[in-house]
C-alpha cells in the first residue's frame, strides 16, 4: 500500500469507530503514521477520562485500523 492508500485506509477505520465514541461524548483523531506500520491517534473528548479507554484502543481501534490496514502493528494514543 502506498502512504496514502493507508492514510486512507486509517482514516476510514477511525470513521467507523468514530460514531461509537461519539455517543459517548469523545471523539478520536490520526496524529501520525510512522515507518507505514505504526500510528499514532488522539482521544478526545469524554474518552480522555474514561476508564476504560485502553481497553477501547485495543480491542476497537487498534483491531478496526488493522481490518482495513493489515500491515499494522501498533496504535497508541497520544494524550
Amino acid at each position: 500500500m502506498t502512504k496514502e492508500e493507508i492514510k486512507i485506509g486509517i482514516e476510514n477505520a477511525l470513521n467507523e469507530i468514530r460514531p461509537f465514541l461519539e455517543s459517548d461524548g469523545g471523539n478520536i483523531s490520526l496524529v501520525d503514521i510512522i515507518e507505514d506500520k505504526h500510528v499514532k491517534v488522539r482521544l478526545e473528548g469524554a474518552c480522555v477520562a474514561c476508564s476504560v479507554n485502553q481497553m477501547t484502543l485495543k480491542a476497537g481501534v487498534e483491531t478496526t485500523i488493522k481490518k482495513y490496514v493489515p500491515q499494522i502493528e501498533t496504535v497508541e494514543n497520544i494524550a
